[in-house]
């Protein structure tokens, strides 16, 4: 129950922001039912009991269904038109529940914010030196708000160039979810606050440091070198990648940029067992070999040695560059890399975004494509789901790790024979142990439960993959599985040859020419071959591989997956470099928050046709946990890279501990940090309850970033030989808990059921809802209109044209589920 005591709705300013008054809606009353309009709230604060019964999420606000909203958005997805309608209907509906979200959550931002006192340094930097000062601002943003949706819903504009602020706090939520709704908020709430902090000279400089149109300027040393650019493009199992590791291995100095650190550790493998000289660099692990000046250097991307002049660098899966997360990092690799050639390993989609960029660098492309080295049936009958009907050398691949486990299990229940398993969290020494059980054809382990690891390239002797779902869970919903995921997943069957077998007989194709021999088959790619067809006797470049599913509902996704081509990539993403984000930071005023100072630059950017700005959220949401600590500008820029997200709650304690020894030359001694759950290795399996994966899960991933910290502040996190230690047990105890898992068929079955339709309502294709399409036919905004979203000129237009602040708006409340369709 929530008792209310009403305060008139006319009240001084001074009785605004009790400590325990919250402000919440009420509807007003129409003249005319029929009449269209957005329901205009009233402010009324009142006194707020709760009782110890009341649940979290009672707020009437949070009865709204952001995945259901979101969904409708995407269905409603608006068009250009030459003079924006009204909007009617359903469209009208959802911007009145958006709005009735939007300004729900912004309470929320507030809250998280805290309340105004001298030592908040959320509002210091932005001018607000009271707690009344803050009760205008926020006031006099909601009335901004509701002026954004009244010109959407009563007005039709919806775009950027005539509404900035709806488009950003719509395209917001709709590429992520309430979450990524909540940090636009507190961005442009802070912009509408530091309005008048920044002089129209400064406003100049940040808009011309915002200029990201010509990101190879970034890298002056690599421009002043005459690269060579070789571009390997087909599909999977090719040749592609070994070839362009046999020209790395034929030179003198080199490097190798992969997408994960398996594969990191794979190449670092081959090398050594070759007699070459190799360093291994991750995030989490260096090995540089002694004694020598002169090796090779094999690493994941995001830890590509920009400064190092090498002969031959070979970077893999290059079509990785538009991934709206990582994209940056292959992107700088490509752009900053520093060799004499530069071989680039990926998919055919590629050679169009990177031809184009070679041509502004000025810099010779040779594309050299290949074709598979044998052929590639889609099976047109599934399982049934049943794994006695496994054949030996099958893959069976899962997106769930713990599915994954249960799978090994059934497997083995069902087959009486063993089963290696593989996913990308798996220590590198155990990977290549269970994988080379597997290739091994003189044991018992014929079958393999795997990741999507897999179809980054890891080399495993597969002769059919089975998809155990035709969906996944991308980190924010339930999706059908891509055809790009299909074709590289399903192109692992039938491998040409393993690393094994390449280092165990030393031989080598030719490292020149534009591609190795073509498997003589009739025309490379999908074959459909009936479900009871045996695999073929294979010919000298391989046997041919198959793809099929556990399910029959799943064949469909697999075949029409094969059947089509994939989009071309056209663009590449990038994020702003650490020297633009100093200098930025140096325009606002002290102890500005440097999440706004990010949020502030990705607003401003300006980008060339060829280029896309990553996600922020992460580097946002840690800046913000560690603004608290005196930390200087370069310190937060390292901590904002570091591999952490903080969904986990505990991260977020790890890392502000890890932030305040730092700050502070605290001890940085594993034991001291807070946060690190060492109580659960104290924890018997058995007695360790529903969350003890997830406790032993979360206390890897802090090991982890203290393992990374450590190769940066080697005088502050000492110990490393203990965190590598603590790190190994906690993988045993998870592989232990894994592999204790129960099988049940019939709890797998209904698992995939709910994937199935949860995905079925979920967006297709998320990261397209973003008004690009229309973007691209004129609607978006010039680089000359390019410009803040508030700005005191803007602000003074408004007052001109009648959007005066109004301190009585607040955030419109559905009254029943009913009422928001939402029941």
């Amino acid at each position: 129950m929530i008792s209310l005591c009403r305060i008139p709705r006319k009240f001084p300013e001074s009785a605004v922001r009790s400590p325990h008054v919250r402000y919440v809606t009420t509807w007003p009353s129409t003249a005319k039912d029929d009449a269209p309009h957005i329901p205009t709230p009233l402010l009324e604060p009142v006194r707020v009991h709760k009782t110890p019964s009341q649940k979290r999420g009672s707020e009437p606000w949070q009865q709204i269904n952001p995945l259901v909203l979101r969904d409708a958005f995407a269905s409603d997805q608006p068009k250009p038109a030459n003079k924006p309608k009204p909007t009617t209907g359903a469209t009208k509906r959802n911007y009145e529940l958006f709005q009735a979200l939007t300004l729900g959550r912004f309470q929320y931002v507030l809250r998280q914010m805290g309340e105004w006192h001298p030592g908040n340094s959320a509002y210091a930097a932005f001018g607000i030196g009271s707690q009344q000062e803050l009760d205008r601002v926020a006031a006099q943003f909601l009335n901004t708000v509701k002026k954004a949706f009244t010109l959407a819903s009563l007005r039709g504009q919806v775009f950027r160039k005539d509404n900035p602020l709806f488009w950003n706090l719509r395209n917001a939520f709709v590429k992520g979810d309430a979450r990524a709704l909540s940090e636009e908020l507190k961005y442009s709430f802070q912009a509408f606050a530091m309005r008048s902090q920044l002089s129209k000279s400064a406003t100049d400089l940040h808009m011309a440091l915002a200029d990201l149109r010509h990101p190879w300027e970034w890298y002056p040393a690599t421009r002043m070198m005459k690269r060579t650019i070789h571009l390997h493009v087909g599909p999977t199992n090719s040749g592609k990648t070994y070839n362009a590791l046999k020209a790395l291995e034929n030179a003198k100095t080199g490097i190798y940029a992969g997408p994960l650190r398996l594969l990191a550790h794979e190449v670092y493998t081959r090398f050594k067992a070759k007699g070459k000289p190799c360093a291994l660099i991750t995030g989490e692990e260096q090995r540089i070999p002694k004694g020598v000046d002169q090796y090779f250097s094999s690493c994941t991307v995001e830890m590509s040695p920009l400064n190092n002049k090498v002969d031959v660098a070979v970077i893999d899966e290059i079509q990785m560059l538009d991934n709206p997360d990582r994209g940056w990092a292959w992107t700088q690799a490509f752009l900053g890399m520093q060799a004499k050639e530069l071989h680039l390993c990926g998919e055919e989609r590629t050679v169009e975004l990177v031809q184009a960029i070679c041509a502004r660098l000025g810099e010779e492309c040779i594309v050299h494509r290949y074709q598979r080295l044998n052929a590639l049936h889609a099976m047109d009958k599934s399982l049934d789901n049943k794994f006695e009907n496994l054949q030996k050398g099958d893959a069976v691949v899962s997106f769930s790790r713990i599915n994954l486990y249960r799978i090994k299990r059934g497997i083995e229940k069902a087959t009486g024979r063993r089963c290696a398993i593989v996913y990308g969290s798996l220590p590198p020494e155990t990977r290549a142990h269970q994988a080379a059980l597997f290739n091994d054809p003189d044991n018992d382990y014929d079958f393999l439960c795997a990741s999507d690891a897999i179809g980054m390239g890891l080399n495993l002797e597969i002769k059919r993959v089975v998809f155990e779902a035709g969906y996944k869970f991308d980190g924010s919903a339930h999706r059908e599985l891509t055809v790009s995921e299909v074709k590289q997943i399903g192109g692992r069957a039938g491998r040409y040859r393993t690393a094994n077998q390449d280092i165990a007989t030393a031989v080598s194709l030719p490292a020149t020419g534009d591609s190795v021999p073509a498997a003589p088959i009739p025309s490379p790619g999908l074959i459909v071959a009936p479900g009871g067809t045996s695999p073929p006797v294979g010919n000298k470049w391989g046997s041919p591989g198959f793809v099929t599913a556990l399910d029959d509902a799943d064949i469909p996704i697999i075949t029409e997956a094969f059947k089509q081509d994939v989009i071309p990539i056209k663009t590449a993403g990038i994020l702003p470099p650490a020297f633009v984000i100093e200098r930025a930071a140096s325009y606002f005023p002290p102890h500005t928050p440097l999440s706004f100072i990010l949020s502030r630059l990705r607003e401003m950017a300006k980008l060339s046709e060829q280029f896309q700005m990553c996600t922020l959220t992460d580097q946002i949401e840690i800046s913000d946990a560690i603004q608290e600590y005196p930390l200087s500008i370069q310190d937060r820029m390292l901590f904002i890279s570091a591999p952490v997200t903080l969904k986990d709650s505990t991260q977020a304690v790890a890392i502000k501990s890890m932030a305040e020894a730092v700050a502070l030359m605290k001890s940085g001694h594993l034991l001291d940090i807070k946060g690190i759950d060492f109580e659960i290795l104290d924890v018997e399996r058995e007695k360790g309850g529903q969350d003890y994966l997830l406790r032993l899960e979360s206390l890897h991933k802090a090991i982890t970033l203290y393992l990374w910290l450590s190769y940066r502040y080697d005088g502050v996190f000492v110990s490393q030989p203990l965190a590598f230690h603590a790190k190994e047990i906690v993988e045993q105890r998870i592989a232990d808990f894994l592999e204790h898992l129960d099988f049940s068929a019939e709890r797998l079955r209904d698992a995939r059921e709910r994937a199935r339709r949860l995905a079925e309502k979920s967006i297709r294709d998320r990261g397209t809802m973003a008004y690009t399409e229309d973007e691209e036919e004129g609607l978006a905004p010039d680089e000359e209109d390019r410009a803040p979203l508030f700005d005191t000129d803007a602000w003074a237009r408004d007052e001109e044209a009648g959007f005066a602040p109004d301190s009585e708006i607040q955030a419109p409340i559905p009254e029943t589920d009913e009422q928001s369709g939402m029941a």
